[in-house]
């Protein structure tokens, strides 16, 4: 067959190891790259291993079932590791025991000219890391992951209704712009609509899944007068010094300022927070990085900063500034407990339950005395993930499957009758 004639497939890989080595896991996804629809998915629980061997395990499997089902097909892989994209792509040299094997097994699946490699953003990796993340959590519990049980694809699915596709986007930015609450229904209905009709079978119908998993008892028909929302749109404080580091950061900890990235950030979203022109309030947590983002915004939109003190981090105790395999080091049991359950507490800290009704009771609070109003809550990741959580009415566990990085922004809407709809989640457009 003609090169020009190569059926092309994309692959999308990744894998993760709780500990770095620890219970490790990969997955990986086929997708039709003009549909987007997921054609097979891979994923197993492989033991103790580093990031490293995972990623190359799910890189294997993906190249594997995308030769089952077409040997002859061009294959482009993507991944959120520069590590193995730039080792099979010949730029990187691998030194390490571990990956020299692994990687000839991948480079023996295809010839190599008919594999490309490029690297993407972890964000556009969703797929594949919620993959990876349940054969993990199938390890747990001492099982391998089974097809059956997965949710990925509904995951997927739900992704591209509420925003990684590009009407996504649009509606995200026009709920920034200050939509009404009517037009804001009909976008959303003809969204759905549209990716329904767009989208491969698979995805579609997980999508209208999530959407009847999650449908309020009180519906939106042209009928109901729900009125103008309270709209949060919800900033993360930029950049401290414990943030590329990934450390626990919580409010139990040295309260640390904004690093000069960080400050870059704050003026950043400033600007871009001033040239949409729909803020009205600001209302910050209490910890420095929080108030030092929030009067830069401030300063730019000629708004006053109200304090809020349930808009704090989680207190993470004992753990705050650790890294994560430092407290799987030290406090073995102690996060192994808090990985099960949103009811158990880091070491001497908060739990996730407890700062779900800390927030819940301070997003009442404020949707009522900030009704029909746009409203920036600059605060951290946990408040965030929660109300996002909440609105979406997912499970506790949801809050280790959301990115959120430092300075972006996310919004949901709430509307008199107890509904709400996110609108936004991790845009970072502005830091670009």
């Amino acid at each position: 067959m003609p090169a020009a004639e190569l059926r092309e497939l994309i692959v999308e890989a990744d894998g993760g190891s709780r500990g770095n080595p620890g219970p490790a896991g990969y997955g990986a996804v086929v997708l039709d790259p003009v549909s987007g629809e997921p054609l097979a998915e891979a994923a197993e629980y492989i033991g103790v291993a580093t990031n490293n061997v995972a990623e190359y395990r799910g890189l294997v499997a993906g190249l594997k079932a995308a030769r089952e089902l077409a040997p002859d097909a061009k294959v482009r892989v993507r991944m959120d590791s520069k590590l193995v994209v730039e080792q099979m792509s010949g730029r990187w040299k691998i030194k390490h025991p571990d990956m020299k094997p692994l990687a000839a097994e991948a480079a023996r699946v295809f010839p190599a000219s008919q594999v490309t490699y490029e690297w993407i953003p972890r964000e556009k990796n969703k797929h594949a890391d919620r993959l990876a993340n349940e054969a993990m959590d199938a390890g747990k519990r001492g099982k391998q992951w089974q097809p059956s049980a997965s949710v990925a694809a509904l995951d997927a699915g739900a992704a591209r209704v509420v925003g990684d596709a590009a009407a996504g986007a649009a509606k995200a930015r026009a709920a920034l712009a200050g939509v009404s609450a009517g037009a804001s229904a009909g976008a959303s209905t003809g969204a759905s609509a549209g990716a329904s009709a767009g989208v491969s079978a698979v995805a579609s119908a997980a999508a209208a899944e999530v959407a009847a998993r999650s449908t309020p008892p009180v519906g939106w028909g042209p009928a109901a007068d729900l009125g103008t929302p309270a709209t949060f749109v919800l900033l993360r404080h930029g950049e401290t010094a414990l943030t590329p580091e990934k450390r626990f950061s919580g409010s139990g900890g040295s309260d640390p300022e904004l690093s000069a990235v960080g400050l870059r950030q704050a003026e950043a979203v400033a600007s871009a927070l001033a040239a949409r022109g729909t803020i009205q309030d600001i209302v910050s947590s209490p910890l420095r990085r929080c108030r030092q983002t929030a009067e830069a915004v401030a300063a730019r939109l000629g708004l006053d900063v109200r304090i809020e003190d349930g808009l704090r981090e989680t207190d993470f105790g004992a753990w705050e500034g650790l890294t994560f395999a430092e407290v799987r080091e030290r406090y073995p049991d102690d996060l192994n407990a808090w990985l099960s359950s949103a009811k158990s507490a880091p070491t001497g800290g908060e739990s996730f339950a407890a700062t779900a009704r800390r927030v819940a009771a301070t997003r009442d609070e404020l949707t009522a005395r900030h009704a029909g109003r746009t409203v920036l809550l600059v605060t951290h990741v946990t408040p965030i993930k929660t109300l996002i959580r909440l609105a979406l009415g997912a499970p506790p566990e949801s809050l280790f499957r959301m990115e959120l990085s430092a300075a972006s922004l996310s919004a949901v809407a709430y509307y008199k009758d107890g509904n709400a709809s996110v609108r936004l989640l991790n845009d970072t457009s502005h830091l670009r």
